[in-house]
Protein backbone atom coordinates (compact mmCIF):
# COMPACT_ATOMS: atom_id res chain seq x y z
CA UNK A 1 0.00 0.00 0.00
CA UNK A 2 1.39 3.39 -1.24
CA UNK A 3 1.58 5.67 1.36
CA UNK A 4 0.23 9.38 0.22
CA UNK A 5 2.35 12.61 0.60
CA UNK A 6 1.51 14.35 3.55
CA UNK A 7 -0.01 17.81 3.19
CA UNK A 8 1.23 20.69 5.16
CA UNK A 9 -1.00 22.36 7.36
CA UNK A 10 -2.18 25.59 5.76
CA UNK A 11 -0.30 28.73 6.89
CA UNK A 12 -2.03 31.14 8.78
CA UNK A 13 -1.46 34.68 10.77
CA UNK A 14 0.81 34.39 14.02
CA UNK A 15 2.68 31.75 12.13
CA UNK A 16 6.07 31.80 12.14
CA UNK A 17 7.52 29.97 9.45
CA UNK A 18 11.40 29.64 7.48
CA UNK A 19 11.50 31.34 4.22
CA UNK A 20 13.80 31.86 1.24
CA UNK A 21 13.13 35.45 -0.03
CA UNK A 22 12.89 35.82 -3.96
CA UNK A 23 12.12 39.27 -6.37
CA UNK A 24 11.20 42.16 -4.78
CA UNK A 25 7.25 42.85 -5.25
CA UNK A 26 5.02 46.51 -4.95
CA UNK A 27 3.91 47.59 -1.46
CA UNK A 28 7.79 47.39 -0.20
CA UNK A 29 8.14 43.54 0.59
CA UNK A 30 9.11 40.05 -1.37
CA UNK A 31 7.93 37.26 -2.55
CA UNK A 32 8.31 34.32 -0.97
CA UNK A 33 6.52 30.73 -0.83
CA UNK A 34 5.07 29.38 2.28
CA UNK A 35 5.24 25.67 3.72
CA UNK A 36 2.02 24.84 2.03
CA UNK A 37 2.53 26.80 -1.12
CA UNK A 38 1.25 30.27 -1.23
CA UNK A 39 2.72 33.25 -1.65
CA UNK A 40 3.88 35.24 1.03
CA UNK A 41 5.06 39.17 0.85
CA UNK A 42 7.77 39.85 3.53
CA UNK A 43 8.82 42.57 4.24
CA UNK A 44 12.18 43.53 6.46
CA UNK A 45 13.20 40.89 4.13
CA UNK A 46 15.82 41.51 0.80
CA UNK A 47 15.99 39.10 -2.52
CA UNK A 48 18.05 35.98 -1.55
CA UNK A 49 18.02 35.73 2.06
CA UNK A 50 16.87 33.74 3.94
CA UNK A 51 14.76 34.58 7.15
CA UNK A 52 12.44 33.27 9.62
CA UNK A 53 8.72 35.33 9.55
CA UNK A 54 5.96 36.05 10.96
CA UNK A 55 2.79 35.42 9.58
CA UNK A 56 0.83 38.83 9.89
CA UNK A 57 -1.98 38.59 8.05
CA UNK A 58 -4.02 36.23 4.88
CA UNK A 59 -6.26 36.92 2.18
CA UNK A 60 -7.98 34.44 -0.18
CA UNK A 61 -5.21 34.38 -2.79
CA UNK A 62 -1.48 35.21 -0.52
CA UNK A 63 -0.33 35.96 2.71
CA UNK A 64 1.64 39.06 4.69
CA UNK A 65 4.38 38.49 6.99
CA UNK A 66 7.21 40.49 8.44
CA UNK A 67 10.79 39.15 8.73
CA UNK A 68 11.84 38.80 12.40
CA UNK A 69 14.83 36.96 12.32
CA UNK A 70 17.72 37.29 9.49
CA UNK A 71 19.38 33.67 9.06
CA UNK A 72 21.43 34.58 6.11
CA UNK A 73 21.76 38.34 5.31
CA UNK A 74 22.41 40.16 1.75
CA UNK A 75 25.26 42.05 1.41
CA UNK A 76 23.06 44.81 0.65
CA UNK A 77 21.53 44.43 4.24
CA UNK A 78 21.91 47.75 6.74
CA UNK A 79 21.10 48.69 9.99
CA UNK A 80 18.11 51.20 10.12
CA UNK A 81 19.13 54.38 10.77
CA UNK A 82 15.74 55.07 12.12
CA UNK A 83 14.80 53.48 15.54
CA UNK A 84 11.05 53.55 14.78
CA UNK A 85 12.09 50.93 12.03
CA UNK A 86 11.33 47.14 12.08
CA UNK A 87 8.99 44.72 12.44
CA UNK A 88 5.26 46.00 13.98
CA UNK A 89 6.53 49.78 14.03
CA UNK A 90 6.16 52.38 11.74
CA UNK A 91 4.56 51.54 8.07
CA UNK A 92 6.50 54.82 6.34
CA UNK A 93 9.54 53.29 5.23
CA UNK A 94 9.82 50.21 3.26
CA UNK A 95 13.66 50.05 2.69
CA UNK A 96 15.50 51.57 5.78
CA UNK A 97 17.18 48.44 6.06
CA UNK A 98 18.57 48.63 2.46
CA UNK A 99 21.99 50.29 1.42
CA UNK A 100 21.13 53.44 -0.84
CA UNK A 101 22.74 52.32 -4.08
CA UNK A 102 20.44 48.81 -3.65
CA UNK A 103 17.09 50.45 -2.34
CA UNK A 104 17.51 52.30 -6.52
CA UNK A 105 18.47 49.12 -7.78
CA UNK A 106 15.20 47.54 -6.27
CA UNK A 107 13.50 50.42 -7.14
CA UNK A 108 14.60 49.59 -11.23
CA UNK A 109 13.59 46.32 -10.73
CA UNK A 110 10.08 47.20 -9.91
CA UNK A 111 9.30 49.38 -12.87
CA UNK A 112 10.82 46.93 -15.24
CA UNK A 113 8.62 44.61 -13.87
CA UNK A 114 5.67 46.58 -14.08
CA UNK A 115 6.35 48.21 -17.50
CA UNK A 116 6.62 44.19 -18.24
CA UNK A 117 3.52 42.89 -16.63
CA UNK A 118 1.40 45.88 -17.08
CA UNK A 119 2.39 47.55 -19.70
CA UNK A 120 4.34 44.83 -22.37
CA UNK A 121 7.21 47.22 -22.27
CA UNK A 122 10.42 45.28 -22.45
CA UNK A 123 12.31 48.40 -20.56
CA UNK A 124 14.98 49.14 -18.08
CA UNK A 125 15.67 52.47 -16.65
CA UNK A 126 18.14 53.83 -14.10
CA UNK A 127 17.05 55.48 -10.91
CA UNK A 128 18.19 58.89 -10.79
CA UNK A 129 20.13 60.26 -7.10
CA UNK A 130 18.56 63.72 -6.90
CA UNK A 131 20.88 64.90 -4.40
CA UNK A 132 19.58 66.99 -1.23
CA UNK A 133 19.07 63.12 1.25
CA UNK A 134 21.89 63.13 3.05
CA UNK A 135 21.93 59.42 3.84
CA UNK A 136 18.44 59.09 2.36
CA UNK A 137 17.15 61.49 5.29
CA UNK A 138 15.71 64.90 6.18
CA UNK A 139 14.30 65.39 2.66
CA UNK A 140 10.46 65.13 3.41
CA UNK A 141 9.26 68.66 3.42
CA UNK A 142 5.44 67.46 3.98
CA UNK A 143 4.69 65.20 6.60
CA UNK A 144 1.15 63.57 7.61
CA UNK A 145 1.23 62.25 11.58
CA UNK A 146 -1.63 60.48 12.89
CA UNK A 147 -3.31 61.30 16.70
CA UNK A 148 -4.65 59.22 19.16
CA UNK A 149 -7.63 59.51 21.21
CA UNK A 150 -5.45 60.65 24.27
CA UNK A 151 -4.08 63.55 21.66
CA UNK A 152 -0.69 61.76 21.19
CA UNK A 153 1.14 61.93 18.14
CA UNK A 154 2.91 59.73 15.86
CA UNK A 155 2.80 57.19 12.54
CA UNK A 156 0.75 54.41 11.89
CA UNK A 157 2.00 51.14 12.46
CA UNK A 158 1.97 49.24 9.15
CA UNK A 159 -1.66 48.10 7.98
CA UNK A 160 -2.98 48.92 11.58
CA UNK A 161 -4.66 51.74 13.16
CA UNK A 162 -2.21 51.08 16.10
CA UNK A 163 0.51 54.55 16.59
CA UNK A 164 3.86 54.50 16.79
CA UNK A 165 4.93 57.51 19.18
CA UNK A 166 7.71 59.38 17.36
CA UNK A 167 9.04 62.84 18.69
CA UNK A 168 11.30 63.31 15.68
CA UNK A 169 11.43 61.58 12.11
CA UNK A 170 14.61 61.23 10.57
CA UNK A 171 13.61 61.54 6.74
CA UNK A 172 11.49 64.84 7.66
CA UNK A 173 13.53 67.92 6.96
CA UNK A 174 14.32 70.02 10.15
CA UNK A 175 11.67 72.79 9.35
CA UNK A 176 9.45 69.32 9.65
CA UNK A 177 10.87 68.38 12.68
CA UNK A 178 10.93 71.71 14.09
CA UNK A 179 7.29 72.15 14.42
CA UNK A 180 7.70 70.11 16.98
CA UNK A 181 3.96 68.91 17.29
CA UNK A 182 4.23 65.77 19.68
CA UNK A 183 5.38 67.90 22.37
CA UNK A 184 2.04 68.89 23.04
CA UNK A 185 -1.51 67.54 23.11
CA UNK A 186 -3.93 67.09 19.94
CA UNK A 187 -7.38 66.47 21.88
CA UNK A 188 -9.92 66.51 19.01
CA UNK A 189 -7.64 66.21 15.86
CA UNK A 190 -7.36 62.85 13.93
CA UNK A 191 -4.23 63.75 11.45
CA UNK A 192 -1.94 66.26 11.33
CA UNK A 193 -0.31 67.22 8.07
CA UNK A 194 3.44 69.65 8.65
CA UNK A 195 4.12 71.53 5.44
CA UNK A 196 7.65 73.26 5.71
CA UNK A 197 9.46 75.48 3.03
CA UNK A 198 13.44 74.12 2.69
CA UNK A 199 14.00 77.69 2.26
CA UNK A 200 13.23 78.66 5.90
CA UNK A 201 9.92 80.04 7.62
CA UNK A 202 8.11 78.61 10.15
CA UNK A 203 5.94 75.65 9.31
CA UNK A 204 2.68 75.19 9.07
CA UNK A 205 0.33 72.88 10.65
CA UNK A 206 -2.85 71.13 8.97
CA UNK A 207 -5.40 70.03 11.62
CA UNK A 208 -8.01 66.99 10.37
CA UNK A 209 -10.20 66.97 13.33
CA UNK A 210 -13.34 64.80 11.22
CA UNK A 211 -16.92 65.99 13.09
CA UNK A 212 -14.67 67.15 16.13
CA UNK A 213 -13.42 70.27 17.42
CA UNK A 214 -9.67 71.07 18.43
CA UNK A 215 -9.43 71.62 21.96
CA UNK A 216 -7.57 74.77 22.01
CA UNK A 217 -4.86 75.67 20.26
CA UNK A 218 -1.72 74.35 21.08
CA UNK A 219 1.13 76.53 22.02
CA UNK A 220 4.10 75.83 19.61
CA UNK A 221 5.38 78.35 16.68
CA UNK A 222 3.42 77.35 13.76
CA UNK A 223 0.65 78.11 11.40
CA UNK A 224 -2.33 76.71 12.01
CA UNK A 225 -5.10 75.62 9.45
CA UNK A 226 -7.99 73.91 10.45
CA UNK A 227 -11.23 73.04 8.08
CA UNK A 228 -10.29 75.36 5.66
CA UNK A 229 -9.73 77.99 7.85
CA UNK A 230 -6.59 80.35 9.53
CA UNK A 231 -6.17 79.83 12.88
CA UNK A 232 -2.85 81.18 13.31
CA UNK A 233 -0.84 82.92 10.57
CA UNK A 234 1.01 81.80 8.42
CA UNK A 235 -1.09 79.53 6.09
CA UNK A 236 1.38 79.11 3.42
CA UNK A 237 4.95 78.08 2.61
CA UNK A 238 6.92 80.03 0.20
CA UNK A 239 9.13 77.52 -2.61
CA UNK A 240 11.79 78.76 -4.79
CA UNK A 241 11.92 76.54 -8.19
CA UNK A 242 14.16 78.06 -10.83
CA UNK A 243 13.80 81.49 -10.00
CA UNK A 244 10.01 81.12 -9.75
CA UNK A 245 8.43 81.73 -6.44
CA UNK A 246 5.14 79.36 -5.40
CA UNK A 247 3.27 79.96 -2.36
CA UNK A 248 1.39 76.78 -1.30
CA UNK A 249 -0.89 76.50 1.10
CA UNK A 250 -1.72 73.88 3.89
CA UNK A 251 -3.35 70.38 2.44
CA UNK A 252 -2.62 71.87 -1.53
CA UNK A 253 -0.72 69.27 -3.17
CA UNK A 254 3.07 69.99 -3.58
CA UNK A 255 6.58 67.92 -4.24
CA UNK A 256 7.68 66.17 -0.95
CA UNK A 257 11.37 66.70 -1.88
CA UNK A 258 13.00 69.95 -1.54
CA UNK A 259 14.87 69.05 -5.17
CA UNK A 260 11.76 67.30 -6.74
CA UNK A 261 9.93 70.40 -7.96
CA UNK A 262 13.09 71.78 -10.24
CA UNK A 263 14.21 68.29 -11.07
CA UNK A 264 10.97 67.53 -12.52
CA UNK A 265 10.34 70.80 -14.30
CA UNK A 266 13.66 70.57 -15.55
CA UNK A 267 12.94 67.16 -16.83
CA UNK A 268 9.56 68.30 -18.65
CA UNK A 269 10.77 71.27 -20.30
CA UNK A 270 14.18 69.18 -21.51
CA UNK A 271 11.18 66.46 -22.68
CA UNK A 272 8.46 68.76 -23.95
CA UNK A 273 11.08 71.14 -25.70
CA UNK A 274 8.31 74.06 -25.76
CA UNK A 275 8.61 76.65 -28.82
CA UNK A 276 7.61 80.25 -28.28
CA UNK A 277 4.25 80.85 -29.14
CA UNK A 278 2.87 77.20 -29.00
CA UNK A 279 -0.49 76.20 -26.91
CA UNK A 280 -0.14 73.51 -23.67
CA UNK A 281 -1.98 72.13 -21.37
CA UNK A 282 -1.37 71.62 -18.04
CA UNK A 283 -3.80 68.63 -16.66
CA UNK A 284 -3.92 68.07 -12.75
CA UNK A 285 -1.89 71.36 -12.29
CA UNK A 286 -1.91 71.59 -9.00
CA UNK A 287 -0.44 74.73 -7.20
CA UNK A 288 1.36 75.51 -11.13
CA UNK A 289 4.58 74.30 -10.64
CA UNK A 290 4.91 73.27 -14.23
CA UNK A 291 2.48 75.88 -15.79
CA UNK A 292 4.24 78.90 -14.55
CA UNK A 293 7.47 76.94 -16.25
CA UNK A 294 5.78 76.74 -19.41
CA UNK A 295 4.30 80.03 -19.87
CA UNK A 296 7.64 81.30 -19.38
CA UNK A 297 8.84 79.13 -22.26
CA UNK A 298 5.91 79.46 -24.56
CA UNK A 299 6.12 83.33 -23.95
CA UNK A 300 3.10 86.03 -24.22
CA UNK A 301 2.40 84.46 -27.74
CA UNK A 302 1.55 81.62 -26.61
CA UNK A 303 -1.14 80.26 -24.23
CA UNK A 304 -0.66 77.58 -21.17
CA UNK A 305 -4.62 76.15 -19.83
CA UNK A 306 -4.20 74.83 -16.63
CA UNK A 307 -6.83 72.51 -15.46
CA UNK A 308 -6.86 71.37 -11.51
CA UNK A 309 -10.47 70.80 -9.63
CA UNK A 310 -9.18 71.61 -6.21
CA UNK A 311 -10.63 75.01 -4.79
CA UNK A 312 -7.20 75.45 -2.42
CA UNK A 313 -5.18 74.69 -4.94
CA UNK A 314 -6.86 76.83 -7.38
CA UNK A 315 -5.98 79.93 -5.25
CA UNK A 316 -2.47 78.72 -5.15
CA UNK A 317 -2.59 78.53 -9.22
CA UNK A 318 -3.94 82.04 -9.91
CA UNK A 319 -2.03 83.40 -7.12
CA UNK A 320 1.31 81.61 -8.58
CA UNK A 321 0.65 82.73 -12.27
CA UNK A 322 -1.15 86.56 -11.61
CA UNK A 323 1.66 87.75 -13.38
CA UNK A 324 1.31 85.69 -16.50
CA UNK A 325 -1.89 86.85 -18.69
CA UNK A 326 -1.32 83.89 -20.99
CA UNK A 327 -2.63 81.72 -18.55
CA UNK A 328 -6.35 80.33 -18.78
CA UNK A 329 -7.00 78.67 -15.23
CA UNK A 330 -10.16 75.98 -15.41
CA UNK A 331 -11.55 74.62 -12.30
CA UNK A 332 -12.78 71.13 -13.63
CA UNK A 333 -12.10 67.55 -13.48
CA UNK A 334 -9.36 66.53 -15.92
CA UNK A 335 -12.77 64.47 -17.98
CA UNK A 336 -12.87 63.18 -21.39
CA UNK A 337 -15.42 66.22 -21.91
CA UNK A 338 -12.58 69.08 -20.79
CA UNK A 339 -10.11 67.40 -23.05
CA UNK A 340 -12.11 67.36 -26.23
CA UNK A 341 -14.12 70.59 -25.89
CA UNK A 342 -11.90 72.43 -23.27
CA UNK A 343 -8.54 72.40 -24.25
CA UNK A 344 -8.67 74.47 -27.80
CA UNK A 345 -5.71 72.59 -29.97
CA UNK A 346 -2.66 71.90 -27.58
CA UNK A 347 0.55 71.71 -28.93
CA UNK A 348 2.02 69.85 -25.92
CA UNK A 349 0.39 68.33 -22.63
CA UNK A 350 1.29 67.78 -19.45
CA UNK A 351 -0.38 64.88 -17.48
CA UNK A 352 0.62 64.59 -13.64
CA UNK A 353 -2.35 62.92 -12.32
CA UNK A 354 -2.59 61.40 -9.08
CA UNK A 355 -1.44 57.68 -7.56
CA UNK A 356 -4.48 56.30 -9.97
CA UNK A 357 -3.14 57.95 -13.39
CA UNK A 358 -4.80 59.46 -16.02
CA UNK A 359 -7.22 56.45 -17.04
CA UNK A 360 -8.69 55.01 -20.57
CA UNK A 361 -11.54 57.35 -20.85
CA UNK A 362 -9.27 60.69 -20.43
CA UNK A 363 -6.75 59.02 -22.90
CA UNK A 364 -9.24 57.85 -25.60
CA UNK A 365 -10.32 61.65 -25.71
CA UNK A 366 -6.82 62.90 -25.60
CA UNK A 367 -5.22 60.53 -28.38
CA UNK A 368 -9.14 61.37 -30.06
CA UNK A 369 -7.80 65.48 -30.18
CA UNK A 370 -6.86 66.51 -34.22
CA UNK A 371 -4.55 67.43 -34.91
CA UNK A 372 -2.82 65.40 -31.84
CA UNK A 373 -0.28 67.10 -29.43
CA UNK A 374 3.49 67.02 -30.84
CA UNK A 375 4.22 65.80 -27.15
CA UNK A 376 2.91 64.61 -24.24
CA UNK A 377 5.06 64.82 -20.60
CA UNK A 378 3.68 61.93 -18.48
CA UNK A 379 4.61 62.38 -14.80
CA UNK A 380 4.07 59.55 -12.64
CA UNK A 381 4.70 58.48 -8.72
CA UNK A 382 3.05 55.13 -9.75
CA UNK A 383 5.00 52.80 -11.97
CA UNK A 384 1.64 50.13 -12.16
CA UNK A 385 -0.86 52.80 -13.27
CA UNK A 386 1.81 54.69 -15.77
CA UNK A 387 2.54 51.58 -17.28
CA UNK A 388 -1.17 51.21 -17.65
CA UNK A 389 -1.77 54.28 -19.03
CA UNK A 390 1.62 54.23 -21.49
CA UNK A 391 0.36 50.57 -22.98
CA UNK A 392 -2.78 52.46 -24.48
CA UNK A 393 -1.24 55.14 -25.45
CA UNK A 394 1.68 53.06 -27.59
CA UNK A 395 -1.25 50.76 -28.70
CA UNK A 396 -2.68 54.50 -30.08
CA UNK A 397 1.01 55.14 -31.67
CA UNK A 398 2.60 56.93 -29.44
CA UNK A 399 6.09 56.46 -29.33
CA UNK A 400 7.98 56.47 -25.92
CA UNK A 401 11.21 58.87 -27.14
CA UNK A 402 12.46 58.85 -23.56
CA UNK A 403 11.22 57.72 -19.80
CA UNK A 404 13.33 58.63 -16.77
CA UNK A 405 12.82 57.72 -12.75
CA UNK A 406 14.21 59.98 -10.00
CA UNK A 407 14.73 58.69 -6.36
CA UNK A 408 12.69 61.71 -5.20
CA UNK A 409 11.52 59.66 -1.65
CA UNK A 410 14.50 57.81 -0.12
CA UNK A 411 14.12 54.39 2.17
CA UNK A 412 10.23 53.80 0.24
CA UNK A 413 9.77 51.90 -2.44
CA UNK A 414 8.67 54.94 -4.42
CA UNK A 415 10.02 56.32 -7.36
CA UNK A 416 8.88 59.15 -9.43
CA UNK A 417 8.37 58.79 -13.44
CA UNK A 418 8.67 61.27 -15.94
CA UNK A 419 7.66 59.46 -19.92
CA UNK A 420 7.81 61.68 -22.90
CA UNK A 421 5.68 60.50 -25.74
CA UNK A 422 5.53 61.89 -29.54
CA UNK A 423 2.86 61.84 -31.31
CA UNK A 424 1.60 59.41 -33.87
CA UNK A 425 3.14 59.56 -37.38
CA UNK A 426 -0.09 60.25 -39.76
Amino acid sequence: MVTPPSVPDPTVPDDIVELEVGAIAAGGGCVARGPDGRVIFVRHSLPGERVRARITSETTSFLRADAIEILEPSADRVAPLCPHAGPGRCGGCDFQHVALPAQRKLKEDLIAEQLTRVGGVDLRVVVEDVGGAPEGLAWRTRVSFAVDREGLVGFRRHRSHDIEPVTTCPIATDGVNAADVSSVNWTGARQLEVLASPDGGPPVVLVETGKQRLDGLPDIEVGLVWKGRTLRAPDHVTFDVLGNRFDVRAGVFWQVHPRAAAVLTTAVLDGLAPKSGERVADLYAGAGLFTVALARAVGPTGVVTAVERSGPAIADLKRNTSSLAHVEVLRADVSPGVVARRLGRPDLVVLDPARAGAGRDVLTALCALDPAPRRIAYVSCEPAPFARDLKQLLAAGWTLESLRAFDLFPMTEHVELVGILARPQR
